[in-house]
C-alpha cells in the first residue's frame, strides 16, 4: 500500500483514497481497445460459459458467432455507421448481441424505458427507420411508432427463444405470460428474430466500420427519478474508462483455480439503465463470471430466485433487497454463504435499511458486508468502490466509498469552481476516465461538463456530499434545498437521524422535499412513514419531532402502506410533484 502523504487540504491534489489501492495502481491505464477487444483478451477460452439464460448456457464461441450474425442482420435492416438503433428489450442475451453488433457496424444502441410518449420522442429524434422490441409489445404501441416516427419495420424478439422452458420455474413462467397483452404487435411491418438473422445471412455488403473509440456507441436516458429524463451519450472510450478500472478489482479469469467461474445474478433490472448494461452485464462478462440473466421474474419473487440460483455475486438495488429482507419464504436456517459480494446501488440506503440488511446476512451465515456504492449515468455508471476499511468507515451515514483508482473526485462550492476542503459539504464533481460525451442537448451538456482552471474537464453531478481525510465520500442530498428561516434540508442525514432514533412503531421512513409555496427558492420537508401493525401517526409524531433539529422537522407526516417506487427508486419525484400541485 502507498504511504500516507501530508495533506494539502484539497482532495483533488491529495487524492487520499489512493492509499487503499496497491502501488501497482500507478501502472493502470485505459487501453485503446473496444469493449469487445477488451473482453476477448480477458476471456480466451471460447468453450467457457459467458451467459446462463433460463437453463441455457451460452459459451463465448456461440456468443461471438451470434454477434457477427447480428451485425450482418443490422446492416441488412439498413443500419450503418453513426446511425442510432432503438432497442426496447429486457436484459435478454439478444440485447448484448445487438450492443456489440452495433459497435461493429459503427452505430449506437439507443435505449429508453419511460412513457410511450417519451419513447416515441427518442425514436423521433433518432431518425431510425426500424426498432427492435420484445414480442409482447402491444399492437397499439407499435401503431404509434409507425405513425408518429420514421419507423417502418420492427424486429420482435421472443423471450422464449433462447430459454429452456422446462428449466423455468412456474412463478417465472406465470410472470412472463402475464406481460403479454391481449393484442401483441404483428403485421407486415414486423419480423421475428430468426427472420431478421436470415436476412443478414443473405446480405453480401460490407459490415464492419472503421474503429472509432470516440464515436457514440450507447445512448441511454436518465431514469427521471430525480428530474427530467435526459439522453446521455457514451463512447467505447468512455465506457472502457469505467470498465477497465472496475475489472482491476477482480481476479484474472485465466488464473481462477480449477476453472471455477463465479456467478453473478442479474434479475429484473433492464438494460435501459447504464449501470445495468455496463456494471451488471458487461463487467461480469469481462471479469470471467457467468452472467445469469433473469429478467422476467416478478420482483416479489426475487427471494425464490436468489435461493434457486445461489449466486456468488449479487449487484442489487434497495427495492429488490427489501423484498428478500422482508420475505416470509426464506427459511431461518437458509445458508447464504454462497454470496461473496453484494452491493447496493441506484439510491442510498439509510442507516435503518443498512443495519437490517447486514443483520439478515449475518443470521444466514453470509460473511459479506452489504456495501453501498455511488454512480451516475453521466459518469459511466460507477464513481466509487466500497472503502475496504469497514472498521473505521462502516457503511453508514451515506458512506459511498472511495473514487475509482484512476478518477479524481472533489467537492466544489455549488455553482462555482471553488474547491472545498475536507468535511465541507458541496457539489460532488468528477474528472477522469468514464465521463460521458455529453447529452443530446448542448446547453445541458455545458452545465454538466465544465473545463476548470486546472485544464481538466469536470463532471458536475448536482449531488451534495463531503469527503473525509481518508478520501471516503459521504452523500448528503440532491442539490441545495434551503428552508425559510435557516437550515439546508439534506435528505440522507435527515433519514439517518430518524433511523438512529429507533422509534417504536416505525418500520420504514423517507423524506421528500417540495417547494415552499410561500417562500420563493425555499423548500419544505415531508416525512413518509410505513408503520408497524397497531401503530398510528399519533403514536410516533412527538418522537419524530424530538429526534430532528428544528429546521428538519417535517411540515407534514404521511402514512403509507409501503414504500412506492418509480424506475426502481423511491418515487420521491412523483410525490414531490403531487405536493407541489397541491400548493
Amino acid at each position: 500500500m502507498s504511504e500516507k502523504k501530508v495533506l494539502t487540504g484539497k482532495p483533488s491534489q491529495d487524492r487520499p483514497w489512493r492509499k487503499y489501492y496497491p502501488d501497482s495502481i500507478d501502472r493502470l491505464f485505459v487501453p485503446d481497445w473496444t469493449i469487445a477487444q477488451f473482453i476477448r483478451k480477458l476471456n480466451e477460452n471460447m468453450d467457457a460459459r459467458a451467459i446462463n439464460y433460463y437453463g441455457t448456457d451460452i459459451t463465448w464461441a456461440t456468443f461471438w458467432k451470434e454477434v457477427d450474425r447480428t451485425a450482418r442482420a443490422l446492416k441488412a435492416l439498413g443500419f450503418g455507421e453513426n446511425d442510432q438503433i432503438p432497442v426496447f428489450l429486457r436484459s435478454v442475451p439478444e440485447f448484448l448481441m445487438i450492443f456489440f453488433a452495433a459497435e461493429k457496424i459503427g452505430a449506437s444502441t439507443l435505449c429508453r424505458d419511460n412513457t410511450l410518449a417519451e419513447n416515441i420522442d427518442a425514436v423521433q429524434k433518432s431518425g431510425a427507420k426500424a426498432i427492435i422490441a420484445s414480442e409482447f409489445l402491444p399492437q397499439e404501441e407499435l401503431d404509434a411508432y409507425l405513425s408518429e416516427t420514421a419507423c417502418e419495420k420492427c424486429v420482435l424478439v421472443s423471450p422464449w427463444r433462447l430459454a429452456d422452458r422446462s428449466a423455468m420455474p412456474d412463478h417465472v413462467v406465470t410472470a412472463l405470460e402475464a406481460i403479454y397483452p391481449d393484442q401483441p404487435a404483428g403485421g407486415p411491418a414486423t419480423m421475428d428474430w430468426d427472420a431478421f438473422i436470415a436476412a443478414g445471412e443473405r446480405y453480401d455488403g460490407p459490415v464492419e466500420a472503421p474503429i472509432d473509440l470516440d464515436r457514440p456507441t450507447f445512448r441511454v436516458y436518465t431514469s427521471g427519478s430525480t428530474g427530467p429524463s435526459k439522453q446521455v451519450i457514451h463512447s467505447q472510450r468512455s465506457m472502457m474508462g469505467v470498465l477497465c478500472q472496475m475489472c482491476s478489482s477482480w481476479p484474472d479469469p485465466q488464473q481462477m483455480p480449477g476453472g471455477f467461474q463465479p456467478t453473478l445474478l442479474l434479475a429484473i433490472l433492464p438494460p435501459c439503465l447504464l449501470a445495468v448494461t455496463l456494471a451488471m452485464m458487461i463487467l461480469p462478462m469481462a471479469s470471467g463470471m457467468v452472467l445469469i440473466l433473469d429478467p422476467f421474474v416478478d420482483p416479489a419473487d426475487i427471494d425464490l430466485e436468489v435461493m434457486r440460483y445461489r449466486p456468488n455475486v449479487w449487484p442489487v438495488i434497495p427495492m429488490l433487497l427489501e423484498f428478500v429482507l422482508r420475505s416470509k419464504r426464506v427459511p431461518a436456517d437458509y445458508d447464504m454463504s454462497h454470496l461473496i459480494a453484494c452491493g447496493v446501488g441506484a439510491e442510498s440506503f439509510n442507516n435503518g435499511q443498512q443495519r437490517r440488511a447486514n443483520k439478515f446476512f449475518k443470521e444466514h451465515n453470509c460473511g459479506v458486508v452489504c456495501t453501498s456504492g455511488y454512480g451516475q449515468t453521466e459518469a459511466g455508471s460507477t464513481i466509487t468502490l466500497p472503502c475496504p476499511d469497514f472498521a473505521n468507515h462502516p457503511i453508514l451515514d451515506g458512506n459511498a466509498g472511495i473514487p475509482l483508482p484512476m478518477s479524481n473526485v472533489a467537492i466544489f462550492k455549488p455553482g462555482t469552481q471553488e474547491e472545498l476542503g475536507y468535511n465541507e459539504p458541496g457539489e460532488l464533481c468528477k474528472t477522469g476516465p468514464g465521463v460521458m460525451l455529453g447529452y443530446d442537448n448542448a446547453e445541458a451538456t455545458a452545465k454538466a461538463l465544465q473545463m476548470h482552471d486546472d485544464g481538466n474537464l469536470w463532471l458536475h453531478t448536482g449531488d451534495i456530499a463531503y469527503m473525509d481525510e481518508d478520501g471516503v465520500l459521504y452523500l448528503r442530498t440532491r442539490g441545495e434545498s434551503p428552508r425559510f428561516g435557516g437550515g439546508d434540508l439534506q435528505v440522507i442525514p435527515m433519514e439517518n437521524r430518524l433511523a438512529d432514533a429507533k422509534i417504536a412503531g416505525i418500520d420504514d421512513e423517507f423524506f421528500v422535499l417540495a417547494k415552499d409555496p410561500e417562500h420563493e427558492g425555499c423548500f419544505l420537508p415531508y416525512l413518509y412513514l410505513v408503520l408497524n401493525p397497531g401503530y398510528t401517526l399519533d403514536d410516533v409524531t412527538d418522537a419524530v419531532n424530538a429526534a430532528m433539529e428544528d429546521f428538519q422537522r417535517p411540515a407534514a407526516i404521511v402514512q403509507l402502506p409501503e414504500r412506492p417506487y418509480f424506475h426502481f427508486k423511491t418515487n420521491r419525484i412523483g410525490l414531490s410533484k403531487t405536493l407541489n400541485s397541491e400548493k
